[in-house]
């Protein structure tokens, strides 16, 4: 049994939660043979076709909907994880999850792959105000990945990160992938999908998809967007978060209730590829995130992203070929995108190339780390 380990699956949605809802899918449908160890959300009710077993877990303050995990005090779910007899753990979150699969793996003497995900960094400064215990909890983390059979990341410039963080070891690049593929006729697919959500034809269409949390430069987006009221645009939000609230107030603020449309979570996935085949542009200017799959799946829908230069999201796109790269600054940010209205058969060619260049099954990747499993699980059970 592979074991794949997370603090949050859904209904809680984010890049790593599918992430792993991709990993499960596959590995399922490939060998019959995973299960899902997560935490315990309310109202939930797992319909998978593989095993999803959940611990008790509480509301983490001010990171709604995001829970922490609290296994050791969930008698019949540890019964459960002693009864279940693995062959490799992944774990990709170092948190409770994490440290659970970490327990299981030295009992049952098997290996623990772990992918470093996110910048937790980020998140601890916000919330935590003294710098000493951020460092502190930073190298926990650090330890944690120390103590893993093998380290993944989604991408070579994650590794940076990890490396400013003190980790010193190995790492494995392992792709995400996306689970969207554009239709046979991608413009009737894109017309129908602008058509259900009463976009005019000369209406250009922007989309962020994401948590809505000031770390992932929301405000630098909308002062970009405020300079471009004379461009008939609408503009669409997908997500949660705790900034949600004020972050409507900002739009209110500058102006841009009418253009912009909170969305709210989407967990149905066909809903979710029909706003980004409506879209013209994907606008992610975040520093904060690694490797997000929102850019893969959108270009799976041949729609380019704008990032900006020198963010690791940035890695992957090659300026004017597969996606666009402005500036860290919102005068250039909103020209790069006003000058691109004026060319619409340029967004077009660059999200055929992004769809070409940047997104990658998820049925593939898995044959992939299927392959890996196997020989990390061979290596192992050698050097015992």
């Amino acid at each position: 049994m592979i074991g794949i380990f997370n603090d949050c699956f859904p209904p809680i949605m984010d890049g790593v939660s599918v992430a792993v809802m991709n990993y499960a899918h596959w590995l399922h449908r490939k060998t019959g043979n995973v299960c899902v160890i997560t935490t315990k959300s309310p109202h939930c009710q797992d319909s998978q076709p593989y095993p999803v077993y959940r611990y008790s877990s509480l509301p983490i303050p001010m990171r709604k909907p995001y829970r922490i995990g609290i296994p050791q005090v969930d008698w019949p779910f540890n019964r459960r994880m002693a009864q279940t007899p693995f062959g490799l753990l992944h774990a990709h979150c170092p948190f409770s999850s994490g440290t659970l699969a970490m327990r299981i793996a030295q009992r049952q003497s098997i290996p623990l792959v772990a992918t470093f995900h996110s910048k937790f960094r980020d998140d601890f400064e916000r919330i935590i105000p003294n710098q000493s215990m951020v460092d502190y909890m930073i190298r926990r983390i650090v330890r944690f990945y120390e103590m893993a059979d093998e380290v993944w990341i989604p991408q070579p410039a994650v590794e940076e990160t990890l490396r400013e963080y003190g980790y010193k070891g190995p790492v494995e690049v392992v792709d995400n992938g996306s689970d969207f593929r554009m239709e046979e006729s991608p413009e009737q697919f894109r017309l129908l999908a602008r058509r259900r959500l009463g976009l005019r034809a000369n209406e250009f269409t922007f989309l962020f998809v994401g948590q809505h949390i000031w770390e992932k430069n929301i405000a630098f987006l909308l002062n970009a967007l405020s300079t471009l009221r004379d461009i008939p645009f609408r503009m669409f939000f997908i997500g949660t978060g705790y900034a949600e609230k004020e972050i409507k107030q900002l739009v209110e603020k500058l102006g841009l209730a009418s253009r912009i449309v909170f969305v709210g979570s989407i967990t149905d996935r066909n809903r979710l590829k029909s706003y980004y085949a409506a879209a013209d542009l994907f606008l992610f200017p975040s520093f904060y995130d690694n490797a997000p799959l929102v850019i893969r799946e959108a270009a799976a829908m041949q729609t380019p992203s704008v990032l900006l230069q020198g963010s690791t999201s940035a890695e992957i796109i090659r300026h004017g070929e597969n996606g666009f790269l402005s500036a860290d600054n919102t005068h250039d940010f909103a020209l790069l995108i006003r000058n691109l209205t004026d060319h619409p058969e340029q967004i077009r060619q660059v999200g055929l190339a992004a769809s070409q260049s940047i997104s990658r099954s998820w049925s593939d990747i898995m044959d992939e780390v299927l392959d890996r499993y196997t020989h990390i699980i061979h290596r192992y059970h050698q050097w015992k």
